[in-house]
């Protein structure tokens, strides 16, 4: 029965004169409960919930006062327990997600339980959208051969999935070839408002991955977790956090002629990296704000996570409203979402004065320049003037200082590769300085152009001509997934040998829900490619172009306009509705491109539409990576290089040998606006979602077992982890709870260390311990697939943890790779092998393990295997300058403890060098945000202790931790 607390139960007329209740904020604040009409819009929709789901037990009367009295400038102690409507998955994190439900059901069983205890409470969505890769790519068929490639690869993974869909009430799945998932949600999934049980209540959720805040450009609350505080948020357990600070940010003016929303929000990112909103939220408002459309909303509110916010929310407003009428809901749904927030004045774009923040910045958006960003992080923006200087002060800046440490005299040196003919693999035939393609804008006897040695003569450069043979390309190398041979097709570079240097574009990749959601942007590109291919200019063949969008309703749209022919005829093709070079599923590069890249140690640079860029992240062998709008990916696969300032230096030659300029082929928003029409046809979108499975036979010819456990057959992809092995209904004491004593350092690892770093979601070396599992398991090298896809089987993924090829561990001084000292025995010399080998000797041994790192630990992507690696090589404790919210909440929900230096202590600051001996004490009271001690204990016999922040924030985190983690603890609710 619903309560009515504060005399909040209210009454909402609705459609054909019937009514539903609703609790009503205006009459929570007419009660004198609090000003709420002050509050930020986000804090006001996160209270409805708490007032909603008030049960006086995990929601009191003292959790509504405390947020309905939020005020601007506060000590946060106070956790709010959110509930919310909604939950949305990924499959690279949701099958591990589903993984833990089944093993939760078959430890349900065990205890002789009704397994059917464990069920999703609210509704959940799995979009299937990051395992397809770019394996085939600039032709016609490029996605249909990926499609069946990564339906073969997965069908494993798939079954899986099919069998939760039948096993769970609540759990739907969108198929494999539909979209991003964040793009699925924003277009179809997300709904305004919902009703249950006569209530009326406005659409939230949380997602377990990191760009869940796309959805808060429509004025949903939601962000991303991790599965394991996902699952629990399914079972019933609230989202607790605390109370956070909210940043308001003023848009003024607005964008000038040829600025998109890329370049808005690369500024942002920059901007707001630099104020430190990181576990803040952050709440667009003013003139500007209401003046953009809602794709560019979204498109800001996406990379809310690179510019570290929990949130980058825009309240419901007019062109909200506007959006879901062209995206094909129905006009009841939206007039009851309309009605909704007006009568809970939480309608419009507030505006200066209206509400009260803890900060303001402010944004003149005709300030914002075209941009890009990189070459390692997305919040190093760069003007498009400065791209080539910069790339140049990097190439000679040393590593330590994220440069590249190589000489000047290196950067104009070009390299044949091998043609694909040529008998001896290692020919790699070095051409001398300058750019082969510039010798016609060069005058007669420049110095510029380069000297081929003539026992070379015969070898071919790349024609300016664009030649469409055989630029698919299936050769697998660095142990990417490889279709089954009889799927591949060679790959030549056309007969030819490629003409290789430093800076040279080698994937240029239109991907990520972050642009692909924005018409505008993708209309931009389709427009540069038309007048690109009609000036004739081409993209060189070894260039790997693709054309990846979050939406089916893209490509239909890019098609009626009449644009997409352009993108192909540039190699801009289609290659799969997904997540692809954006989660580094860019796929290989020709075998002799990757070998050039290697054997002449070339620092070569992709260029996409995406929103990471982190080291080895979007391929191995690929240094440089930027991000950029859609229409400056194309771009850029036409110069070819990023040592070219394309505002003062021609794309390239095209026809009548005449140069051609990017200002000749920048499509003016007059061109842009003409075409928009037909991104907002919601039929199209209402007969795209209509049926998600019709012709579509690889997901329907999916098989599974049925029932509502799982019974887990051999399978290097899925497998019951160990986290409920001899579970009991009482939590064990832990070992750690008088303390963590006599540990080892596993691993010293710098700032900004992602959760790429601590678990890699691509390629898997045969010589790697996951590799070994592999091949002993009897799995070939060429059906390795990727960590990503094997996040169902802890066997594989604590062998990857720590794994990255370009992850640095300090205690091995210019290191890269998981490798570690062992310490091993008491005067012993140290031995170097894989962390993984050092955590299992350890673990062997009962010797518990910490690990140190910097600022930023744990950034990045919400993945839950950098937390339950860590776990599994028993690792007890990571210590850090400071931590990304995520990560520090899913190694709690771990069970391993997130301890923060204090005042200016580090690493470098205490000499820390891996040879020492740890305890850490305080443990057996442990209290959120309380102070530990850490005993160092060096080899010289001395020793120092030092104070850490315990980074427990919560109350209800303690008892997550008390309990070994949150699933234990979940369970062990459900159970009794």
């Amino acid at each position: 029965m619903n309560h009515n607390l504060f005399n909040s139960l209210r009454e909402l007329p609705i459609a054909q004169g019937s009514s539903a209740k609703y609790y009503s904020l205006p009459a929570l604040e007419n009660s004198g409960i609090g000003k709420i009409s002050r509050l930020p819009i986000s804090i006001r929709i996160i209270l409805e919930s708490v007032l909603r789901n008030y049960d006086n037990k995990k929601i009191n009367e003292a959790h509504i006062r405390q947020l309905a009295s939020w005020k601007p400038n506060a000590i946060r102690i106070d956790e709010i327990p959110f509930v919310v409507s909604r939950i949305v998955l990924q499959d690279f994190t949701g099958v591990p997600l589903l993984v833990d439900l089944a093993a939760m059901r078959s430890a349900a069983v065990k205890l002789g339980k009704n397994p059917k205890l464990i069920e999703p409470l609210v509704p959940v969505d799995l979009v299937v959208d990051h395992s397809i890769q770019v394996d085939y790519y600039g032709t016609k068929d490029a996605l249909t051969h990926n499609m069946e490639i990564e339906f073969s690869r997965n069908n494993e993974r798939y079954q899986f999935i099919k069998w939760g869909m039948q096993a769970f009430d609540t759990f739907k799945v969108i198929p494999p070839g539909i979209g991003i998932v964040h793009q699925v949600n924003l277009e179809y999934l997300a709904r305004g408002v919902h009703q249950k049980d006569g209530l009326i209540f406005p659409d939230t959720l949380v997602g377990t991955d990191s760009h869940t805040t796309m959805i808060n450009g429509i004025g949903v609350v939601g962000w991303g977790v991790g599965g394991i505080e996902a699952e629990a948020g399914m079972l019933g357990q609230p989202v607790y956090f605390l109370t956070p600070d909210v940043v308001g940010v003023n848009l003024t003016g607005q964008l000038r002629e040829g600025v998109t929303a890329t370049d808005l929000v690369l500024t942002i990112t920059e901007m707001l990296r630099s104020a430190n909103v990181v576990g803040k939220f952050v709440e667009f408002f003013g003139e500007g704000t209401a003046s953009l459309t809602l794709p560019d909303r979204a498109t800001i509110a996406n990379m809310a996570p690179e510019y570290g916010a929990t949130m980058g929310f825009f309240p419901v407003d007019d062109i909200t409203i506007e959006y879901f009428r062209s995206t094909g809901r129905s006009p009841e749904e939206i007039a009851l979402f309309q009605s909704y927030f007006q009568t809970q004045e939480m309608y419009g774009i507030p505006q200066k004065g209206d509400i009260d923040y803890t900060q303001e910045l402010v944004l003149d958006l005709s300030s914002v320049t075209p941009s890009l960003a990189g070459p390692k992080r997305p919040q190093d923006r760069i003007d498009l003037t400065a791209i080539k200087s910069k790339f140049t002060e990097l190439f000679n800046k040393p590593v330590k200082e994220s440069g590249y440490g190589k000489q000047n005299d290196d950067i104009n040196q070009r390299y044949l590769t091998r043609n694909t003919r040529t008998q001896n693999p290692d020919v790699c035939t070095h051409i001398g300085s300058g750019n082969l393609d510039e010798n016609r804008l060069a005058p007669p006897g420049s110095h510029n152009a380069p000297e081929v040695n003539s026992n070379q003569s015969t070898q071919k450069t790349i024609p300016a001509e664009r030649r469409m043979t055989s630029r698919n390309i299936t050769e697998m190398t660095s142990n990417r997934p490889t279709p089954h041979l009889a799927e591949a097709s060679a790959t030549e570079l056309n007969s030819s040998s490629a003409n290789l240097g430093h800076g040279d574009v080698l994937i240029a990749a239109i991907t990520s829900c972050t642009n692909t959601s924005n018409p505008s942007v993708l209309i931009a590109a389709g427009l540069l490619a038309k007048k690109a291919v009609e000036k004739g200019l081409s993209v060189k063949p070894h260039i790997k172009t693709s054309l990846a969008p979050g939406s089916r309703v893209v490509t239909e749209y890019l098609t009626v306009a009449g644009l997409l022919p352009y993108l192909e005829q540039l190699g801009f093709n289609l290659v799969g509705y997904g997540c692809t070079t954006c989660i580094g599923n860019a796929g290989p590069l020709a075998d002799p491109i990757e070998e050039a890249i290697v054997k002449n140690d070339l620092v070569c640079a992709a260029v996409l539409s995406g929103n990471r860029n982190f080291e080895a992240r979007i391929h191995s062998n690929i240094r440089a990576n930027f991000l950029a709008s859609p229409p400056l990916v194309v771009a850029y696969a036409i110069a070819g290089t990023v040592l070219k300032d394309l505002t003062t230096e021609p794309l390239g030659i095209g026809k009548n040998n005449q140069p051609v300029w990017l200002k000749d082929i920048w499509p003016n928003s007059a061109e842009i606006h003409a075409q928009m029409k037909f991104a907002a046809n919601a039929d199209t979108f209402r007969k795209l979602y209509s049926n998600l499975t019709k012709d579509h036979p690889l997901w329907n010819n999916v098989t599974s077992v049925t029932g509502k456990t799982y019974n887990w057959p051999q399978s290097t992809y899925i497998a019951e982890p160990p986290f409920f092995q001899n579970f009991s209904l009482q939590p064990t004491i832990s070992s750690n709870a008088t303390g963590i004593k006599n540990a080892y350092v596993l691993g010293i690892f710098g700032d900004s260390v992602t959760t790429d770093h601590i678990s890699p979601a691509g390629s898997i070396k045969d010589t790697s311990p996951a590799g070994h599992y592999l091949l002993d398991n009897n799995v070939t090298k060429a059906d390795f697939n990727s960590y990503g896809a094997r996040r169902g089987n802890h066997e594989v993924m604590m062998r990857g943890t720590f794994a990255n090829v370009r992850i640095k561990n300090l205690m091995i001084p210019g290191s890269e790779g998981g490798i570690t000292l062992y310490q091993g025995t008491a005067g012993t010399v140290p031995e170097q092998m894989s962390i993984y080998d050092a955590a299992m000797k350890y673990q062997s041994q009962g010797i518990p393990t910490i690990v140190f790192g910097g600022k930023e630990y744990g950034t990045g992507s919400s993945r839950d295997w950098a937390a339950k690696g860590t776990q599994l090589l028993g690792v007890k404790a990571v210590v850090a300058i400071s931590f990304e919210r995520i990560h520090r909440s899913n190694l709690i929900g771990m069970g391993v403890l997130p301890l923060q230096f204090k005042d200016n202590d580090s690493v470098d600051s205490l000499g820390i060098k891996g040879d020492e001996q740890f305890e850490i004490s305080g443990l057996d009271n442990v209290q959120p945000q309380k102070d530990v001690t850490l005993v160092i204990r060096r080899k010289d016999g001395n020793s120092q202790s030092i104070q850490l922040l315990c980074r427990i924030d919560t109350a209800i985190e303690v008892d997550y931790y008390r309990h070994g983690g949150i699933l234990p603890y979940v369970l062990r609710e459900l159970m009794i």
